[in-house]
């Protein structure tokens, strides 16, 4: 009798094993046990209880139980699917039951036919047309999630035992999920609207580096760069794990770096369907001859659902972002702020890229009509996305760039846009993806009855997110790929109201610059803050290098000198007095400087030199009036004005010092002078 049990358990595994491979959730343990239990019935039927059984009657209700478990199979919230595995259980039952009454070769050939069925047999609903690699509607009209999966599967990254794995879903079919779950509203137009509760923004305080033996001696540990022990990652690592068996899990495969050579295969995993959609949007689609033998290189396992104890996992709080060089892998909880995924990433590839002598940047770029590249370097509400999607140039990229010996390449597929207070007609490309299909809106608010967004509503934070694929732009490069730039664009926000809207800097000026990453905080962004506070960023992106920022400003002025880069300074803040008591740059006069660096007018206009910073500012610039350029005409009070810039100077000499011994004598020098 155990053989026919044993026997029964090989034929159900047969079937179950190849409704796992094709990634269902009924697989070898539920095939193997309804076949068990059937065959276990048939044969108590007829020899447990002598001539008064009726084994006819057992075998009826065991196929009303079986109705019972195929209908848990078919029906969900979203309706009725996953009929092949209903089915496929409804006959291992007959098989198990076949053999429990001792017709083994009967069953035997049964399981091989039901095999080959489901492993060779063709799909209704949806045929493949091999010329052009899509997919359309059967005759039979039944709509099936046709996904490609890769061969690297989730075992290699140790998940096991999950539920339903969503393998490369489209933007509708995430739209679906997401909405069906109820991560989501659909918004006027198209857009999907989600809100990440407690945490709108990044957590910079809760960001760790495994400090282990491959990057220990390479990464630029200190506030920015927090160490974690590898042995508080296995134990955070292995608490993860147990939290994701028996979930839901959806998987993107993709690319980070528009460059074909430092092209870097990723993988991003996550247990909510929007955030899927927000790493689809965001970084480079694989074609789909490419999903099936993608392997990653690194893996972002994104849980916003499972929290930290600080106590056992050696984290700040329940929130963490942990990066482990050594085992490819990011892992992100305790937070539902997607910026976190694509911040990793580029942490990532800030640690790669440049050991490849490859300037990694935190930038947008573009290209003008006669070919000229251009780089914009920014902190957050300087104007570096706004200011780069300009309709008279091509976009490669609104926010991280590579730039290697061939040109600029983008690191991303599409943007990441603040839209509070977004202007149709001063940022016309931006404000039309707030519109469109495919955009992800993070905090924006809107009416639940009409739809219709409310982009001006900062009643939930300021940081209100847009993610669109960057073809949304209609003038963006399709190839994330440019030239080597003409100029480079250092913008700033200087809330204090001194700095020059533009001035040319020298080699040296743009390396301190750079190195300085200068804007300012205002009052009401911030709590706590009541007055104008200088923030320094080096690199325009402290929070993202994972490597000393001598080696990005190095390689920068390297490639500013190879190239013979104009560099400007352009502060989009406060003129005639500091926030507060002046006004904010307006956008056209900035504009308007901008296209006068970038083309050409500015080359053989003079400039004088502003007497604390030393950088070098033009006369005049076309559409601009000329009071305007020079800051201290502006003030009212000119010896306020003084002060003022006297007290921002002393700021940045004070900042400059923790560089001062690792950059050359010129360097030093090209900071601004008090007294």
């Amino acid at each position: 009798m155990f053989l026919r049990l044993l026997i029964a358990v090989l034929f159900g595994a047969l079937i179950g094993y190849e409704r796992e491979h094709a990634g269902k959730a009924a697989g070898v343990r539920t095939h193997g046990m309804v076949s068990l239990g059937t065959a276990l019935f048939a044969v108590v039927s007829i020899h447990g209880f002598g001539d008064t059984s009726d084994p006819t009657r057992v075998a009826a209700q065991i196929v009303t139980g079986i109705g019972f478990l195929r209908a848990g199979a078919i029906l969900h919230e979203r309706g009725v699917h996953g009929l092949t595995t209903a089915a496929s259980l409804w006959v291992t039952a007959a098989i198990g039951l076949s053999v429990g009454v001792g017709m083994v070769l009967m069953s035997l050939a049964t399981a091989l036919l039901v095999f080959m069925l489901l492993r060779f047999g063709p799909r209704p609903g949806l045929k493949h047309n091999s010329k052009d690699t899509s997919y359309h509607l059967g005759e039979s009209l039944m709509q099936t999630q046709n996904t490609i999966q890769s061969q690297y599967s989730l075992e290699n990254h140790g998940i096991q035992n999950v539920n339903t794995v969503y393998w490369n879903l489209s933007t509708p079919m995430l739209y679906e999920e997401a909405i069906r779950r109820r991560e989501a509203r659909l918004a006027h137009l198209g857009p999907l609207v989600v809100r990440t509760g407690q945490h709108t923004g990044r957590a910079p305080n809760d960001k760790f580096i495994v400090k282990e033996l491959s990057s220990a001696d390479k990464v630029w540990w200190g506030k920015v760069n927090r160490p974690m022990e590898p042995a508080s990652f296995e134990t955070l690592y292995r608490r993860l794990l147990a939290y994701l068996q028996g979930r839901d899990l959806f998987v993107q495969d993709c690319f980070a770096g528009a460059e074909p050579q430092y092209r870097l295969p990723i993988r991003v995993i996550t247990e909510t369907a929007w955030h899927s959609l927000f790493a689809r949007n965001m970084f480079i689609q694989a074609m789909p001859e490419e999903l099936a033998t993608h392997v990653p290189q690194f893996t972002v396992i994104n849980v916003p659902n499972f929290h930290a104890i600080p106590e056992v996992d050696g984290t700040r709080s329940e929130v963490f972002i942990v990066l482990n060089f050594e085992k490819r892998l990011v892992l992100i909880g305790g937070t539902q702020y997607a910026g976190e995924i694509k911040k990793s990433i580029f942490t990532i590839l800030n640690y790669l890229l440049p050991q490849q002598h490859v300037l990694s940047m935190h930038c947008s770029a573009n290209i003008g009509p006669d070919g000229e590249g251009a780089v914009f370097f920014g902190l957050s509400g300087t104007g570096k996305t706004t200011l780069s999607a300009d309709p008279t140039r091509t976009l490669i990229g609104d926010d991280e760039h590579g730039w290697s010996d061939r040109g600029l390449f983008n690191f991303e597929g599409g943007c990441y846009a603040k839209v509070i207070k977004l202007s149709p007609t001063a940022e016309p490309e931006i404000y039309e993806t707030t519109r469109r299909f495919g955009t992800l809106l993070e905090n924006v608010a809107f009416d639940s009855v009409t739809g219709r967004l409310n982009l001006d509503d900062d009643s939930l934070t300021e940081n209100t997110r847009a993610a669109y694929p960057i073809s949304h732009i209609p003038n963006a490069t399709r190839d994330g790929l440019g030239p080597h730039p003409t100029n480079i664009i250092m913008l700033t926000a200087d809330a204090f109201g001194v700095l020059p809207p533009i001035a040319r800097l020298t080699p040296a000026q743009a390396m301190y610059h750079f190195l300085s990453g200068y804007t300012a905080k205002v009052a009401g962004t911030e709590k706590g803050v009541t007055e104008p506070s200088a923030t320094f960023s080096t690199c325009f992106g402290a929070p993202f290098m994972a490597l000393s920022p001598t080696v990005y400003a190095n390689l920068l002025g390297e490639k500013i000198a190879k190239h013979k880069v104009n560099v400007w300074l352009v502060n989009t803040g406060w003129s005639g007095g500091p926030y507060g008591v002046g006004q904010r740059m307006k956008i056209v006069y900035t504009r308007a400087m901008v296209h006068a660096a970038l083309n050409g007018a500015l080359d053989n206009v003079l400039t004088t030199p502003d007497p604390i910073f030393g950088v070098a500012v033009p006369d005049s610039c076309p559409d601009v009036p000329s009071e305007v350029l020079n800051p201290r005409n502006t003030w009212a009070d000119q010896a306020a004005y003084d002060a003022q810039a006297r007290k921002l100077a002393g700021m940045f000499i004070e900042n400059f010092k923790a560089f001062a011994d690792q950059v050359t004598p010129e360097v030093r020098a090209a900071g601004p002078r008090v007294g």
